[in-house]
């Protein structure tokens, strides 16, 4: 799915740098990839610099290893189709590691490819999520420094996506691309109902730091999750808790409620890994068996 792109114009030239850039000078040191984990729609990697660190940031890029294999390796065109990359230059305030992109000597960082629309200090050309048991290549690269330029891209690493499950949760990225399989209309986040029109407004809504709509993608991809069927068990307490933090409040873009990400991210990060199929009820494989009329279709966006 292509995402409408809406930057400034200095948005877009910062999006450039993620084009590998050669100077004449010395080279920062050589980052290395590793995959920590993964899930049925993203990778999770330690980017570690090397000794000059990475103090302007580093980039990645990542395409599937069919691709790679059809393609003859790397594209030589940083801008082909085939090939996905992000540019990591401040502080994540979604999945927080060590707290900031600028690496010093040998420091290093986690970071979740496939899970980036709600996550600042990054520009990417890619928010989408993985696909499932899908076998990618990485590679990261320290961005230039002063008179140094950008590091040599690192070794290849081969990493591959969870297999989808059964009997099951949905990721909020699911959610937000099927919602002719919605199992209801409306959901009640915090003590504010919304139509589904609005909750579709809610998950394409990017966070940009702001708590409680990252808490609130997570809590719609649950209850739906629990709508359709999965074991609300393992996050019946977190609901509880996200529900009584957000209270009142109106959700962005519906209203301007307002949430710090360090009193949300508990409940986020636990909602999180339930949606994803790592808290006792696994990933779902398929689409909902149910079928939605045209009809149905159209009145959730009445």
């Amino acid at each position: 799915m292509r995402l409408p792109l809406r930057w400034s114009v200095s948005t877009l030239i910062a999006l450039a740098l993620l084009a590998p850039v050669a100077h004449a000078q010395g080279k920062m040191d050589t980052p290395i990839v590793r995959q920590v984990d993964s899930s049925r729609s993203s990778l999770t990697l330690e980017v570690q610099a090397g000794a000059s660190g990475a103090p302007a940031g580093f980039r990645v890029q990542w395409m599937k290893l069919s691709d790679y294999t059809a393609n003859g390796g790397w594209p030589s065109d940083p801008n082909s189709p085939l090939l996905s990359r992000a540019q990591f230059y401040g502080n994540p305030t979604w999945n927080v590691s060590s707290g900031t992109y600028l690496l010093q000597s040998d420091g290093t960082i986690t970071i979740e490819l496939g899970d980036l629309f709600d996550e600042t200090g990054v520009l990417t050309n890619n928010l989408s999520e993985l696909g499932d048991q899908q076998p990618y290549v990485v590679r990261a690269q320290a961005v230039g420094y002063g008179s140094d330029a950008a590091s040599d891209v690192s070794p290849d690493l081969d990493a591959t996506t969870k297999p989808a499950a059964q009997n099951c949760t949905f990721t909020q990225g699911y959610w937000k691309n099927h919602p002719a399989v919605w199992p209801v209309s409306s959901l009640t986040l915090g003590t504010v109902t919304y139509t589904a029109a609005q909750l579709l407004q809610i998950l394409n809504q990017p966070a940009k730091g702001n708590g409680l709509i990252i808490l609130a993608h997570q809590l719609i991809a649950a209850k739906l999750n629990i709508a359709g069927g999965a074991d609300p068990t393992p996050v019946a307490s977190v609901i509880a808790d996200a529900d009584a933090l957000i209270g009142s409040l109106v959700v962005p873009p519906i209203g301007s409620g307002y949430l710090n990400p360090d009193d949300t991210d508990t409940d986020s990060q636990a909602l999180d890994a339930y949606n994803n199929g790592n808290s006792g009820v696994p990933h779902c494989g398929q689409v909902p068996t149910h079928a939605a009329t045209w009809g149905q279709l159209k009145g959730m966006y009445r």
